[in-house]
């Protein structure tokens, strides 16, 4: 059985690379004018240079162009797709069917991938862009597991592609009006308000008392009625791996740097014992790795069917979880390692640096920290509301030469 390929989403340049050097086998990403990323900071020498780099590594780069289409996009879309033979990405992921075929003639060489936004749930409609020239099919997240081996089995000569980590909306595959309704930002264009995660006050009224409305209040907090937690398949991959999906794909392009080191190389961790010893395989201890991300808290969603009231966090919507992203390596100087602090450092806490490649996290006190600006000593420093660069001492000098750059660090809070 050949392994998945394990896909990251990538919203950086930066994001691409941490993707690949901890354990990604390809990644996708996009650029405002034709994909749902209105947030995405990719430049066109960037989404460049970014395919060249993982060609370079043996790697691949699927692009975004999955939004449902305008009038107004149309001449977005020719423009884009006019630079395509310059980019050379490995694939495009599509939703309106007008985009699939534009780009099938435009770019015959180009293999097309069918969005989740196309809520692909059956082994017909699979079928059927297969029939239209598509050479991967991303399931939707509703499809539960017994279906999607249903669907592996009635479509042996597609490439199927599911999630199997991150954010889940409330409404089916991300086919919301709700943030464009309250807000004018609409979902479907990348630009969510993420209506679903406020909080809400919910009043019932009864038939013989008209006008007396009746709070529902889970506690303090208010009601958070429509507030998924966060999709995990780790715990569930020895029951889809012998089903033979072809990419494992993880949700966030919005997400860090740490987010994608952490899911990364969590999952490539698992998904490698499984393939070893898959009769001995435990998922503990990948996912306690998952267990140091903020969440909303974990579900399996629509594996087993119909998500029930354990799916949802009815009590708040901020995240969980004890571990900050303390900061990302820049490289080193005058033999201290130099980093991008994300998150408030003071001498005294003890960091754990993730070293690609290595499972077991390189851990050390804070002894000596310089301000890397005028290179004075401090007690301590935050991250602030423009980038901070530290130095830190490290107890080991020969580490220095271990730590590459694009490195996560990250660190435990008090409870």
């Amino acid at each position: 059985m050949k392994k998945p390929e394990l896909l990251l989403p990538a919203g950086t340049l930066d994001r691409l690379k941490t993707a690949f050097m901890y354990g990604a086998d390809a990644v996708y990403a996009g650029m405002p004018a034709v994909s749902l990323r209105n947030k995405t900071s990719f430049t066109f020498d960037e989404m460049k240079s970014g395919i060249e780099y993982a060609h370079n590594l043996g790697k691949k780069v699927y692009l975004a162009m999955n939004l449902f289409t305008h009038n107004r996009d149309i001449p977005k879309l020719a423009e884009f797709v006019s630079m395509l033979d310059t980019l050379r990405p490995d694939g495009a992921i599509v939703a309106d069917p007008g985009v699939f075929a534009y780009v099938k003639e435009k770019c015959p060489w180009l293999p097309l991938h069918i969005s989740t936004q196309a809520n692909v749930c059956s082994a017909l409609t699979v079928n059927y862009w297969q029939s239209q020239g598509a050479s991967l099919v991303v399931l939707g997240r509703e499809t539960p597991l017994a279906e999607i081996k249903e669907i592996r089995e009635q479509c042996p000569n597609i490439r199927l592609e599911m999630f199997i980590h991150g954010a889940l909306c409330i409404s089916y595959s991300g086919r919301c009006l709700l943030s464009n309704f309250m807000t004018g930002r609409s979902a479907n264009k990348g630009n969510c308000a993420h209506s679903c995660r406020w909080k809400y006050k919910v009043y019932l009224e009864e038939e013989n008392r008209p006008n007396e409305l009746m709070e529902i209040t889970e506690d303090a907090h208010g009601t958070y009625i429509m507030n998924s937690k966060d999709l995990c398949l780790l715990d569930r991959l020895s029951d889809i791996l012998p089903i033979g999906i072809d990419s494992f794909k993880i949700e966030g392009r919005n997400k860090s740097e740490y987010y994608a080191a952490i899911t990364a190389r969590a999952y490539r961790a698992a998904i490698d014992a499984w393939f070893d010893d898959p009769k001995q395989w435990q998922s503990t201890l990948y996912k306690n790795e998952l267990l140091t991300l903020q969440s909303r808290g974990y579900t399996t969603g629509f594996l087993d069917g119909n998500a029930g009231p354990e799916a949802h966090n009815y009590d708040v919507s901020a995240s969980t979880g004890q571990w900050r992203y303390a900061g990302q390596v820049l490289g080193t100087t005058e033999e201290r390692l130099l980093i991008l602090l994300k998150h408030k450092l003071t001498c005294g806490m003890e960091l754990e640096v993730l070293i690609p490649g290595q499972w077991e996290p390189y851990r050390f006190k804070i002894t000596q920290m310089f301000n890397h600006s005028n290179h004075q000593p401090v007690e301590a420093m935050s991250a602030g509301p423009i980038d901070q660069q530290v130095e830190l001492v490290l107890p080991d000098n020969d580490m220095l030469a271990k730590i590459p750059s694009l490195t996560v660090i990250r660190t435990k809070i008090a409870e």
